[in-house]
């Protein structure tokens, strides 16, 4: 390409996106710590206790669950962020996919459900995904 077009070659990629980029000969590896540090910070649990699990399986959401609705904003804010997050984080995909469906009529409930995602992220900060040459 550099013999057809006019570039400069600035060697291996190493951010994209906000999502660090490690390429080595066994594969490439993505991960998002730095946007995970701000989540942790933009929403105080930088100083949180980590959880083991990103969301309560028997917990049921609902709509009218009963319970005080919540600041509508701040709700999707935390959501959208966990749904970027996803990009390289399958394994919170359910529970932040769950608790999207609640965007507009969020509780305390549904609120307590998204920070303990957050609180699970805290735990695993360095995780990311490996593309690996086959």
């Amino acid at each position: 390409m550099l013999n057809v077009f006019e570039m400069i070659d600035l060697g291996l990629m190493s951010y994209f996106l906000g999502m660090k980029v490690k390429q080595s000969n066994d594969g490439i590896f993505i991960c998002q710590k730095k946007y995970t540090k701000e989540i942790l910070k933009k929403f105080h649990k930088k100083n949180c206790k980590s959880t083991s699990i990103p969301i309560n399986l028997k917990e049921k959401f609902s709509k009218n669950d009963g319970i005080n609705k919540v600041d509508e904003g701040q709700y999707i804010s935390l959501i959208r962020c966990l749904m970027y997050l996803t990009i390289t984080r399958s394994d919170i995909a359910f529970a932040v996919s769950l608790l999207s469906r609640f965007m507009h009529c969020a509780s305390e409930l549904h609120l307590q459900g998204a920070k303990k995602i957050v609180r699970y992220i805290k735990g695993i900060i360095n995780y990311g995904i490996k593309f690996s040459h086959l």
